[in-house]
């Protein structure tokens, strides 16, 4: 690993805080790396425009930032995977990775100036850094809800969105209250309404994922019933669709996984695609660490590129 640290070491070079990566060294690139200084990731292309004007403007924030965040490129038309895992729609889009997690992030061009205090925002982030009152406010409040004082917990995060209103972690923390109160209703709002710097943070596409899921579920089915109409007909597509919602429902989420990754091996253009596009709102719910989300994505890029 590179050190960025140490009395006598020399500042690092351009080449050891921006670099092109790929499918192949994503993880290595930015997950692991993500573990030891704060990673951003720009998603591009040759024939984009307005990449050609955010790329060098990240680049000179994060050279200015002197090795607290690094930079990784990521052609788009070279590692079309990564940026359908990613949810990609549009580019220019730009992630943030802290300790292997996405933790901010935009899409479309900025001033240089934003740029710049995106690039910081981010550095703050690493280790040592100067994230001050506002990451420790997060924190006590994740620590409020996981102990399940949900509204302690939402007017905290309340307090540090009105502080901060492009904070990502803090306006998901308080739709991740809503959803704890069961009010899909109020938690799809805040979500509808995100400022416009975060509306495509991964915290929040992944919260839009959980909870399209959770109302998809309410209707599910028995699983028993599904299983058993399945085995009379394994190429009853509709019922394997039905059957990966349901175990949903019932919290089976590697088995829904195992259902949807079937379907799409016996048909993969089945409904407009739509055993695919379950398992990324899947993936989207579950977040890029969890394992099952891991070993899916692996599986349905050996189909994908086999």
């Amino acid at each position: 690993m590179l050190n960025f640290g140490g009395g006598a070491s020399a500042p690092p070079t351009n080449t050891d805080l921006i670099k092109d990566s790929s499918e192949a060294t994503f993880m290595e690139d930015v997950v692991e790396a993500s573990a030891e200084v704060p990673v951003i990731v720009d998603f591009w292309a040759p024939w984009c425009g307005p990449c050609k004007t955010l790329g060098p403007a990240i680049e000179t924030a994060v050279t200015k930032a002197g090795g607290k965040v690094k930079l990784v490129k990521i052609d788009i038309d070279q590692n079309q995977m990564i940026a359908a895992q990613m949810r990609v729609q549009s580019i220019p889009a730009v992630f943030a990775f802290v300790n292997g997690q996405p933790v901010d992030g935009f899409m479309g061009a900025l001033p240089p100036s934003q740029v710049e205090e995106f690039v910081n925002k981010i550095a703050s982030m690493g280790a040592g850094g100067a994230g001050g009152g506002l990451d420790e406010a997060v924190a006590a409040a994740e620590e409020m809800l996981a102990e399940g004082a949900i509204a302690d917990a939402a007017q905290t995060f309340a307090a540090i969105a009105q502080e901060d209103p492009n904070r990502a972690d803090a306006y998901a923390g308080l739709v991740k209250c809503h959803l704890a109160m069961k009010d899909l209703d109020q938690a799809q709002g805040l979500l509808d309404t995100a400022p416009d710097p975060i509306f495509n943070a991964p915290e929040l596409v992944a919260l839009r994922a959980q909870i399209d899921l959770q109302r998809a579920a309410e209707d599910a089915g028995d699983t028993a019933d599904l299983r058993a109409k399945l085995e009379a007909n394994p190429n009853d597509h509709e019922t394997r669709f039905e059957l990966a919602t349901a175990l949903l429902a019932a919290e089976k989420a590697e088995e829904a996984v195992r259902e949807l990754l079937e379907l799409f091996r016996r048909d993969r253009e089945w409904n407009e695609d739509a055993a695919r596009q379950q398992l990324f709102k899947i993936f989207d719910s579950l977040g890029p660490q969890d394992p099952i989300a891991q070993a899916g994505r692996r599986k349905l890029s050996s189909m994908i590129f086999a």
